[in-house]
């Protein structure tokens, strides 16, 4: 650790920092990743850190864990220097970090999880299992979590599997846990009960750092906000005294701006543009039952849902990744054999698929080969691929897309989230699809690129094109022309321009009324099924 020196004495009243960071400064080569970077966490706080992808915030975090070290400054842990580089052990019980993506073995069990690497007392010593998972479930008691030991990982939920990775931090003594996007993958009650577990855990005097897109969490757990922006920090403050607006600001340096919650009028509002998808009667055992919607040309349909409504299985179904049980898929008037991708793609089906890292992207390979995935038969004659075609390709569409990238060459690894995901989308419009069905397409991307592809996608419905928001994230359908809200496998209602929070909330958590009939022709509204009056926030 560089400039490792004594830290100062707190002052008079003031809690010693259970991490404290000043002046860290850290460069990749001609990169400035940090830059005199400082935050302060205190015992038993909820800290938010926020910035846009590329501030500096993961940066950051490689060096509170130690597996970067910096180029210069002071890092402490409860007043004491940091450890030495590469002292694991010594790491481990001063800071975990709880990523976004799992690092849960899932053919493991829950006990073998726990105590990975730590089963028996000694390396000669014989693993005893009936102790080893007696302590599991002392740990999980310990933190009230209720998992059985004994049970293997790959059936736990996603929100098991974080208590999990949270209780084994924990085991290593650690009091300060970094929290990276842990909300990605959970619906709206999974949210609540992390929430409720992480204040449980602050009681004991644990503290967080929480880091996150979505803003509206950052308001209902922390009580301090520090943001970043171009590798410095720009601000720290307490998060009641920021409103939305003036956190958007302090991340982007921009006045705050925000998608509009009744798009423009489509030639889809009136009814009398062109069918361009049609879901008639489709089942899927455990996802959805005798589902039917109709998406015109010119028109954003979202299809709002927790988890378990079915509907990103419903949008992977229209993909050709799953085979229904029952129903059909029109795109364009022709019937599309179900169950196969080529096919969904032949029909003009694109596809955004909910998690990039393990649908979207080849992390090894480059840019212009990951955006030309499904366009490959265009780039060469007698089903070879020139490296020149692809690259030209490759070029126009990083202008369309606005892809920051060195060059096309570059390792699409290297890029920001919300250049990745720009990737993603570039190679689901690259084949000129007729339909574009989206699976929260701005999940773990900063405000000003959930901006971009927000409107991007708003932008192909208007050139002709069909698309489908599946998201449970308001601000994503909130430049939809219709909302049709699921919950269990089944339509329970649909609402225009105007809605409200509460209302496509409640419906999407299955809060009063009863299913609605489904309604290829789109005309069921808001008050069908709920209050009449809505209006625009």
């Amino acid at each position: 650790m560089a400039d490792t020196a004594t830290a100062p004495p707190a002052g008079t009243g003031r809690p010693v920092p259970v991490a404290e960071a000043t002046g860290i400064s850290k460069r990749f080569g001609a990169t400035v990743a940090l830059r005199d970077a400082r935050i302060t966490i205190n015992p038993g706080e909820a800290h938010a850190l926020v910035g846009r992808n590329g501030a500096g915030k993961s940066t950051l975090v490689s060096v509170l864990t130690g597996l970067q070290q910096p180029d210069t400054g002071l890092l402490t842990f409860s007043g004491e220097p940091a450890p030495g580089f590469g002292d694991t052990d010594a790491w481990r019980s001063r800071v975990a970090c709880v990523y976004q993506r799992s690092t849960i073995i899932t053919e493991l069990t829950v006990a073998e999880n726990l105590f990975l690497g730590r089963q028996s007392t000694g390396a000669l010593r014989p693993i005893r299992w009936k102790e080893l998972r007696q302590r599991a479930g002392e740990l999980l008691g310990e933190y009230g979590v209720d998992i059985d030991p004994t049970a293997r990982a790959r059936d736990l939920t996603v929100e098991q599997r974080q208590f999990v990775e949270i209780a084994r931090a924990l085991s290593f003594g650690a009091r300060f846990i970094i929290l990276d996007e842990p909300t990605a993958k959970l619906d709206a009650n999974g949210i609540v009960r992390l929430f409720g577990k992480l204040r449980d855990l602050q009681r004991q005097g644990v503290a967080f750092l929480f880091i996150s897109h979505h803003l509206q969490e950052v308001y209902d757990l922390c009580g301090t906000v520090t943001v970043y922006r171009d590798a410095r920090h720009v601000l720290t403050a307490p998060v009641a005294d920021l409103d939305h607006e003036a956190l958007v600001e302090a991340m982007t340096g921009e006045s705050a701006t925000t998608v509009s919650a009744t798009p423009a009028g489509t030639p889809a509002a009136d009814g009398t543009a062109r069918e361009l998808l049609a879901i008639d009667g489709l089942t899927l055992s455990g996802a959805y039952q005798d589902l039917s919607l109709s998406v015109r040309a010119g028109e954003v349909v979202g299809l709002a849902g927790a988890t378990a409504s079915g509907n990103v299985r419903l949008g992977e179904t229209v993909a050709g990744l799953h085979r229904p049980d029952a129903g059909r898929i029109t795109v364009a008037g022709r019937e599309v054999r179900t169950g196969s991708v080529p096919a969904a793609l032949a029909a003009g089906v694109g596809l955004v698929p909910e998690d990039r890292h393990v649908q979207g992207l080849v992390g090894n390979r480059s840019v212009a080969e990951n955006a030309t995935l499904t366009v490959t038969d265009q780039l060469g004659p007698f089903g070879t691929v020139l490296p020149s075609r692809t690259r030209v390709f490759a070029e126009r569409m990083i202008k369309d897309l606005d892809i920051k990238t060195p060059s096309p060459g570059t390792p699409v690894s290297a890029l920001s989230g919300g250049n990745q995901q720009k990737v993603v989308i570039a190679r689901a419009l690259a084949t000129d699809p007729q339909v574009l069905v989206t699976v929260r397409p701005t999940n773990g991307v900063d405000v000003k690129s959930k901006e971009f592809l927000l409107g991007r996608i708003r932008r192909a419905a208007d050139d002709g094109r069909a698309a489908l928001i599946i998201s449970d994230e308001l601000d994503d359908l909130k430049v939809c022309d219709r909302v049709v809200a699921m919950f269990h496998g089944r339509i329970v209602a649909q609402f225009t321009p105007g809605w409200r929070d509460e209302q496509l909330v409640a419906a999407m958590e299955g809060i009063g009324g009863t299913p609605a009939e489904s309604d290829p022709a789109g005309t069921l509204s808001t008050a069908d099924t709920t209050d009449s009056e809505a209006h625009g926030r």
